[in-house]
């Protein structure tokens, strides 16, 4: 790997953490539906640009039903449960919590497969969830109240990721249409998808600059910008070695929410990171060096 594509890949990793910082910031002000209605409308309408200078065509006729699929399971349901647990959890916990997206992959694509775990795979299962049991068991976060109900919502969040991944390698109407063009039109059936759930999640106060700068960022940077990276690096490197900023956007999000939010990390978060990290590899069967990996990680699971 080059040293341009290096730096790319921890600059994706630092913007895909701290998607977990400013939900955690705007979630609790704007509520999970308006959050992410703006975070998929600013993200389509950022795409939407870019596509006309790239001259970038959606084909809306012939893949509207795909991009639904698609804006469903991996944008506008997993956003919103991300966005309904960052109002109790904190970004440290959440985005420890999302680097299990790939277990649930491997889990996915056995069963479509109808194909055996392996034993190393079996032991990062366990050694994934005994990250989160340490991670959830020991950080105070989990005893306020509706910390569980939390919990599961990102846990979910992170299997519909995984879901995502599976359609996106294996349905015909995935793999026809061109990964841009994907996120693109994704972010635009997401933004209709969140509609209906605007009158159960009304805005709890009204935003001030800060927070809409918040979504804004969410929108553009984590999603649209991110997006953008994240192709390029699949196209330099593979998608085996862009499996790492799986890896590597915990470790940022932890970051980001020390310094931004003051959040207390306890040697269980780092503990709990690195358990859950680890069985992730092991599930995934992850190696830069070697000639593949099973589950690649989705250009919008963060």
């Amino acid at each position: 790997m080059s040293t341009a594509n290096l730096l790319r890949l921890i600059v994706l990793a630092a913007i895909w953490g701290s998607s977990f910082l400013f939900m955690r910031i705007a979630a609790p002000v704007l509520g999970p539906a308006v959050l992410i209605e703006y975070r998929v409308a600013f993200a389509a309408l950022f795409l939407a640009i870019v596509g006309l200078v790239l001259k970038k065509r959606l084909d809306l006729r012939a893949n509207w039903k795909h991009y639904l699929i698609l804006g469903f399971i991996n944008s506008a349901l997993p956003f919103l449960l991300f966005a309904f647990a960052a109002r109790t959890l904190s970004a440290s916990v959440l985005s420890v919590l999302n680097a299990t997206a790939p277990m649930w992959g491997a889990l996915i694509g056995a069963f479509w497969s109808r194909q055996a775990i392996a034993g190393k795979q079996v032991l990062g299962l366990v050694l994934g969830t005994c990250g989160v049991a340490l991670l959830v068991g020991f950080d105070d976060v989990s005893a306020r109240p509706g910390a569980p109900l939390a919990i599961g919502a990102v846990l979910l969040a992170a299997f519909c990721y995984s879901v995502a991944s599976t359609y996106a390698r294996t349905a015909t109407a995935a793999k026809a249409v061109e990964p841009f063009a994907n996120a693109h039109g994704s972010m635009w059936a997401a933004a209709l998808l969140v509609i209906p759930a605007l009158p159960f999640f009304p805005a709890p106060a009204a935003a001030t600059p800060g927070i809409m700068g918040a979504a804004l960022a969410l929108g553009i940077l984590c999603s649209g910008i991110a997006y953008i990276m994240y192709f390029k690096l699949v196209q330099d490197v593979g998608a085996t070695s862009a499996l790492t900023v799986t890896f590597l956007s915990p470790l940022f999000g932890i970051l980001w929410g020390v310094l931004f939010l003051s959040e207390h990390v306890g040697w269980y978060t780092l503990a709990g990171a690195a358990v859950v990290v680890t069985g992730t590899a092991l599930v995934t069967g992850f190696n830069p060096f070697g000639p593949r990996a099973i589950v690649a990680p989705s250009p919008t699971s963060k």
